[in-house]
């Protein structure tokens, strides 16, 4: 073989050579993912439900903090006219834009 020949085999073999490791990383880091994500969702979901049971007694217990809070919302009178919701939300986010654009 002649000495171009010769340099581009052995450039294509070492790139074989590193995509190959590199699609072995790929795949060590996708077993350990893999294997990990089962003790993952059952803590997560754990969690979830201890939540949702905390959530259960406060609401038998008759906490006013958060009932009141959303009855507070729920009392206000909400427009009707969904034209004025967008005007609203689209006041709201020009309001936020100028006063992050002052910082």
């Amino acid at each position: 073989m002649s000495a171009p020949q010769t340099l581009i085999q052995a450039a294509l073999q070492r790139l074989g050579a590193r995509l190959g490791s590199g699609l072995m990383d790929a795949a060590a880091s996708l077993s350990v993912l893999a294997q990990d994500a089962p003790e993952r969702l059952r803590e997560e979901f754990q969690l979830f439900w201890e939540e949702v049971e905390a959530e259960a007694e406060r609401l038998e217990r008759g906490d006013g903090a958060r009932a009141e809070a959303t009855g507070a919302t729920a009392s206000a009178p909400a427009p009707l006219d969904p034209q004025g919701q967008i005007d609203d939300l689209r006041a709201r986010i020009a309001a936020l834009a100028q006063r992050l654009d002052q910082q």
